[in-house]
């Protein structure tokens, strides 16, 4: 989601309002004053940066072009800020890239309301997945692609089984047909008699030690497809 916006404005009064604000609703705020002190701003934290605020008049040059440059090297979001009541400058701002234009003087929360706005659109707004999913003692490492069984050892994982796995802790309780499985797994899908996907399946009940005469994790739910059927709990941290 959008965390780190950077803000470029001459005027220093604004420039503090939104950051007091900004900050209160748990933004972190980069300022810059003129064109060059943004240009090194960006540089310095573009991969962290999730939004970007351009005044239209600074000292020496217009956001249009500031715009124009970050369009060229970046898709991050701009929202552009005039004093003119210039129904032009929204169009040439929008035509530039911008996503959204807001004129001066503004209430902060009308530019909070835009911004969310934008994250939602362009999906920031969205929260971190999980890199855990803990079931059965076990625990399913997202990031380092690793599962810990309940005794605290690692069980080997193929590339098939991580993704097979991934799937189904996502969507616990719920039955995933074998089409989509296949898709997640192979990229392609299983001919009328393909069974790699049921022997993928049995090779993964061995990692879980989970009997395949009676499965009590992954079951089949005949015609249908496969249900990891235990209680999940996603966690951002151990």
């Amino acid at each position: 989601m959008i965390r780190k916006i950077l803000i470029v404005d001459d005027d220093h009064k604004i420039r503090s309002l939104l950051k007091t604000y900004l900050e209160k609703n748990q933004f972190e705020v980069l300022l810059a004053h003129d064109g060059a002190s943004f240009t090194a701003e960006f540089e310095r934290h573009r991969d962290d940066i999730g939004l970007c605020i351009l005044d239209v008049m600074l000292p020496d040059t217009e956001g249009f072009a500031l715009c124009q440059q970050l369009r060229r090297r970046s898709d991050v979001p701009v929202i552009m800020l005039t004093a003119s009541a210039d129904e032009t400058d929204r169009i040439v701002g929008l035509e530039l890239g911008a996503d959204d234009y807001l004129g001066k003087p503004f209430n902060p929360r009308e530019l909070l309301a835009r911004i969310k706005a934008i994250g939602r659109r362009t999906g920031q707004d969205k929260p971190a997945p999980p890199r855990y999913y803990q079931f059965n003692g076990c625990t399913l490492d997202t990031l380092e692609r690793r599962l810990i069984d309940a005794q605290g050892q690692a069980a080997p994982l193929t590339g098939m089984d991580f993704q097979l796995l991934k799937l189904l802790v996502e969507h616990p309780g719920e039955v995933i047909d074998r089409v989509r499985l296949a898709e997640a797994t192979r990229g392609r899908d299983l001919g009328p008699l393909d069974r790699s996907l049921d022997v993928q399946i049995s090779r993964l009940r061995q990692r879980l030690q989970d009997d395949g005469k009676s499965p009590a994790l992954i079951k089949t739910v005949r015609g249908a497809g496969y249900v990891f059927a235990t209680t999940v709990t996603p966690r951002h941290a151990l």
